[in-house]
């Protein structure tokens, strides 16, 4: 294998250290024997096929041997320092990089994919090489998912698609991007992957003889005028063709643009003739030509893009660009890489990473790892709108933006001051949605502040980030006695007693894990709205939880069931409490349970036998507790029992109608049902339905799954 990979290196890079090249593929290959992946084949293999992707990327020396051993430190017993000693510090501070992104420990999934983003974003502006390692160690475990279970198969798939593909895509890495998001599709919906498959390879004969066409007309004008290029016709990925349909409810047939037609020539000159020619022979669509070479994306992607009608009336798109900026927008960033042999990076390539190094700046105050996920999808993986200074200077600001945003990016003193905004001349609210091309001019008053609703309307986290400073240097006192205000009225809003909920000692530890100095900046910073009200109530229902439940209250117990005791007896919620008669009963609303669950009772304050799912994770630390007492259920007892589900599936016309015909069907009460969609088209149902017992609700979860687009059905548990 190691010929291979020789070979690849050579043709773009003869001056590599090949001999120790092939002492770090020995080296790792001696590391990892006799490991396997779930495929059965040697687990050296995929160490080896990520270093074949990173040679793909014309990457240098020390990231294709950190390649060979990305999972070293963590699968092996060779150690930093064997690495450090064997093929120098360089090398071992990108395994070392690589490996700090997989050791994430916490609660819940949101917590980790969240912190995983936020290590790799801090990863990146240290040394962008690690997250390459990453994007090429995800691609080849895409290519190889396969092997794994159905349900990590779409946890994987999902995960690649709302963070790595985006990542590509902001790293301007378009190769990696379209194939990590073919993957995703192919296990998030094999059915409409496959289909859509199906349908493009029996239109391939046709479209190709069409494009054909296409690109002989066009290469005899530019032959003519003597524009030395180079044409080809590439098919537009399955994603963004699925992600069409779903977007602009269209079937298959309605897509008519499925190829892109591309001109790759030698000077930026020849890439304006060339446009030229091509809204000669066709007729341009308006509205849809952009120029990415005047104004490059962040990610340094630059092309010309139009689209025209062609000969027989159907819409095709035309790129145009020089070899270089090809090669950007095959590889992105890594196209960009000057780490040579023996050399360090220029200021050139750290001047293209400055906007990384703002990003981190503006998110360094986000510790809710909810809110630092959602800002960083919208100022890292969205759109840009590209709007000018007054001066004609581009500034490129997260889609949907408003002049506020743009004060912001201009200056934190303009963003501070401003009273209001022009935009190309005429007046515009300050919640106006900036548009590609707008000219946008800031009015200003040395007399006033940022207002509060201000954090309603901005979309950049720049922007945000700037008001609550603002706010938290003007307003400290008040700020810390809004927080206390608000706090109290949650609890209230709870249903709890502030002086049973509110303790100095909790707030402390809270405190303490957001990194914070003081009971007080917690709540000053719950005034200006760096820490969100869930961060703390989570936490202090955790700690009242904990209190209340394991307080010592045995004497009054004991009373309790000393008076009570008679026989087994079953009540009208159908559960039998061991030895106990007229005793309250009622069903834990955390969990749920149903009959044909495993089920336990807890005899609770006041409010009798509480009864739980066994599994049940909010009675897990308190199965050695006195208070648990023998229950089962009833089964001459024929009741309805509450229980809770959540769908998670491409969204798509008419979905919900097909969920609700199963339960339609199956004689199912609907008791509630929330759906929402999130920014990548999968919608998320919550549904809370009548149900006999487990096994009824297992039937209509395997019928669920069945429909066309799910992703995952699972039981909730909150």
């Amino acid at each position: 294998m190691i010929e291979n990979l020789i070979l690849k290196i050579e043709q773009y890079n003869p001056q590599a250290d090949m001999k120790q090249i092939i002492k770090a593929y020995n080296f790792a290959e001696t590391a990892h024997e006799g490991q396997l992946r779930n495929s059965g084949e040697r687990y050296f293999v995929h160490p080896f096929n990520v270093a074949m992707i990173l040679a793909d990327m014309n990457m240098d020396t020390p990231t294709i041997i950190a390649g060979l051993f990305h999972d070293i430190l963590e699968d092996t017993n060779i150690t930093y320092e064997t690495i450090v000693s064997e093929f120098g510090e360089e090398v071992a501070n990108l395994v070392d990089g690589v490996t700090k992104l997989r050791k994430l420990n916490y609660k819940t999934k949101q917590e980790n994919q969240a912190e995983n983003l936020r290590k790799m974003v801090m990863a990146m502006a240290k040394d962008i090489r690690v997250i390459i390692i990453k994007l090429a160690d995800r691609l080849h475990n895409m290519r190889t998912l396969e092997y794994m279970s159905d349900e990590k198969k779409k946890e994987k798939a999902l995960e690649t698609l709302e963070i790595y593909a985006p990542l590509a895509h902001r790293l301007g890495i378009s190769k990696i991007k379209w194939e990590l998001e073919d993957l995703s599709l192919r296990y998030l919906d094999p059915e409409g992957y496959y289909d859509l498959v199906d349908k493009v390879s029996k239109q391939r004969k046709e479209r190709e003889a069409y494009i054909q066409d296409i690109i002989t007309t066009l290469q005899k004008k530019l032959d003519e005028m003597d524009i030395h290029c180079e044409i080809s016709g590439r098919p537009k990925n399955f994603y963004s063709i699925y992600r069409k349909m779903v977007y602009q409810n269209k079937s298959f047939e309605q897509i008519f643009d499925l190829t892109a037609i591309r001109v790759i020539v030698d000077s930026v000159k020849d890439c304006y003739g060339v446009l030229g020619m091509v809204h000669t022979l066709w007729k341009p669509i308006p509205g849809r030509f952009k120029d990415y070479i005047a104004m490059p994306k962040p990610n340094m992607y630059q092309s010309l893009h139009t689209t025209v009608i062609g000969p027989k009336g159907e819409i095709f798109e035309v790129q145009i660009r020089t070899w270089e900026m090809h090669r950007t927008a095959e590889y992105g960033i890594a196209a960009h890489w000057k780490y040579k042999e023996g050399t360090t990076k220029s200021d050139n390539f750290d001047d293209k990473l400055t906007w990384l190094r703002q990003l981190l700046e503006w998110q360094k105050d986000l510790k809710d790892p909810k809110e630092f996920m959602e800002s960083l999808k919208i100022d890292f993986f969205t759109d840009e709108v590209f709007v000018f200074t007054p001066k004609g200077d581009v500034i490129d600001l997260p889609n949907g933006s408003t002049p506020v945003d743009f004060a912001y990016r201009v200056h934190t003193d303009v963003g501070n001051s401003c009273v209001g905004a022009k935009v190309d001349g005429r007046i515009v609210p300050l919640d106006y949605k900036l548009k590609n091309g707008n000219i946008v001019s800031i009015i200003t008053s040395n007399n006033t502040g940022p207002s509060r609703d201000w954090l309603k309307i901005v979309k950049s986290s720049q922007a945000k980030s700037k008001i609550r400073q603002w706010f938290k240097k003007e307003e400290k006192d008040l700020n810390l006695n809004r927080g206390k205000e608000i706090l109290e009225r949650e609890v209230k809003r709870q249903g709890y007693k502030p002086a049973d909920m509110i303790k100095e000692d909790w707030l402390k530890s809270i405190a303490s894990k957001l990194s914070l100095s003081s009971t007080d900046a917690l709540y000053a910073g719950l005034g200006y709205g760096s820490v969100t009200l869930s961060q703390i109530m989570t936490k202090l229902k955790e700690f009242y939880k904990k209190y209340y439940i394991n307080k010592d209250e045995k004497d009054n117990i004991g009373k309790n069931i000393g008076s009570t005791v008679k026989k087994d007896h079953p009540l009208a919620q159908g559960v039998i409490v061991k030895g106990l008669d007229n005793i309250k009963v009622r069903f834990s609303r955390c969990c749920n349970p149903v009959p044909g669950d495993e089920i336990v009772g807890y005899i609770t304050r006041g409010r009798g036998v509480s009864v739980h799912r066994a599994d049940c994770p909010n009675i897990k630390e308190l199965r050695k507790d006195e208070r648990f007492i023998e229950v089962e259920w009833d089964t001459q007892k024929k009741a309805s029992y509450k229980a809770e589900i959540q769908i998670k599936a491409s969204d798509r016309t008419g979905f919900l109608a097909e969920v609700t015909q199963k339960m339609t069907d199956s004689n199912l009460t609907v008791i509630s049902l929330n759906a929402r969609t999130n920014k990548e088209k999968v919608a998320l149902i919550n549904i809370t339905l009548g149900i006999k017992d487990i096994v009824e609700l297992r039937d209509l979860m395997k019928k669920i799954k069945k429909i066309k687009g799910v992703i995952d059905v699972y039981r909730v548990t909150s």
